[in-house]
């Protein structure tokens, strides 16, 4: 007899929720008089900001262009460091890189994932510029002390929180704790906007950079001119991108986060569901939580016993897609990456990262799941296991 799957349909790893007070928003925006660069994104901004309390946001067309525009205000700059983990996507490196600086891979705790403060510190030299530490599946990195060591050695702080919209660190939301801050709103995070990204500060000269910098470099701002030809006059101060969101996109996300609490606590029910089905298997690990935050867990990560299996990571990642459930591994260390590797980066040196990158397997999480497909997911972990199990 063969052996049927779990599920019939397959469950992806993440996936938007689009209702239709989010499908109207968009509609009434495309039979409006803005497409882009209109209301909607001064709306989206001032929206973002209070949630997260913050003087200032600004938004961007995606989280790569809202980092690049950090790194950029930040005044990287060729030959500056910036230190980050490898345990991220790459664009929290490649910032670095799209303004002539050198990422710096430092380790990561091995028990929550995040940079090591202490690897932090080791990998300091008088070139550094910048710690971008990222809140890795939502949980809160260790600020207070990456704060310490930023003010000790006078570094730029700019959070990457692609994972951490709503998650909260000794009590306060992700999102006004350092120099910038910068969410995503990719189909799969918390919020979509389609594409997007935005950052958030409470310094007026690192928003006032952002603004232009987003625009090309241009400003129309009558303060910042260095000459004035009349109304329409408008100068171009340095070089800039086109990074701007669209009216359609800014709408889209505002929408979206007035359903934000309700998104982060299904999140974490279902994250309670898993942690209460897995917590006694000896095969896995279940994500840590530490006390000094709150994580609004965007991914949910076991981490396998290797010890304790008699099949290898990547049989255990096949047998779950059999089951029709849509695993995936978050991340491949950045310095791994070929084009890293060409610029002389070396597997091996941050051996924390690394082994974890070789244990991990990522299980669905989103808010648009049922408990049924949460169930589904819990029957296909134990019924692989068993057949891997020793």
């Amino acid at each position: 007899m063969i052996d049927q799957p779990v599920r019939n349909t397959f469950l992806p790893y993440g996936r938007q929720w689009i209702d239709e007070e989010d499908i109207q928003a968009v509609v009434d925006t495309l039979r409006g008089d803005f497409l882009t660069t209109g209301p909607a994104v001064d709306e989206f901004e001032q929206a973002i900001a209070q949630y997260v309390g913050a003087r200032y946001a600004v938004s961007f067309s995606n989280g790569t262009a809202a980092l690049h525009g950090a790194c950029f205000a930040a005044g990287i700059g060729e030959g500056d460091e910036v230190i980050t983990t490898p345990m991220t996507f790459a664009a929290s490196a490649n910032c670095v890189l799209y303004q002539k600086g050198i990422p710096v891979f430092a380790d990561i705790d091995p028990t929550t994932y995040n940079l090591d403060p202490n690897a932090i510190e080791q990998a300091i030299t008088p070139r550094t510029k910048a710690i971008i530490p990222v809140h890795f599946t939502g949980q809160p990195a260790a600020m207070q002390e990456i704060h310490r060591i930023a003010e000790q050695h006078d570094l730029v702080v700019i959070e990457d929180a692609a994972h951490a919209l709503g998650a909260t660190y000794q009590g306060k939301r992700i999102g006004a704790l350092s120099d910038m801050t910068m969410f995503s709103f990719h189909p799969v995070k918390h919020i979509t906007s389609g594409e997007g990204g935005i950052i958030t500060t409470n310094d007026e000269v690192y928003y006032r950079k952002l603004l232009q910098f987003r625009t090309h470099g241009i400003t129309k701002s009558a303060e910042q001119l260095v000459d004035h030809h009349g109304p329409w006059y408008y100068e171009m101060q340095f070089l800039g991108f086109n990074y701007r969101m669209t009216d359609i996109q800014a709408v889209l996300g505002t929408s979206q986060l007035k359903k934000i609490e309700r998104f982060i606590e299904l999140r974490k029910y279902y994250v309670s569901l898993y942690n209460e089905a897995f917590r006694e298997l000896s095969e896995i690990t279940i994500p840590h939580q530490d006390e000094s935050g709150e994580s609004s867990w965007h991914l949910y990560i076991i981490r396998l016993n290797q010890n304790r299996l008699n099949g290898s990571r990547k049989e255990l990642f096949e047998a779950l897609l059999n089951e029709n459930i849509g695993v995936n591994v978050h991340y491949i260390p950045v310095h791994w990456m070929p084009y890293y590797q060409e610029l002389g980066y070396e597997k091996g040196i941050c051996p924390h990262a690394e082994t974890l990158y070789e244990d991990i397997i990522t299980l669905p999480l989103f808010p648009a799941m049922t408990e049924e497909d949460v169930y589904d997911v819990i029957d296909a972990v134990k019924k692989v296991l068993k057949r891997y199990g020793k």
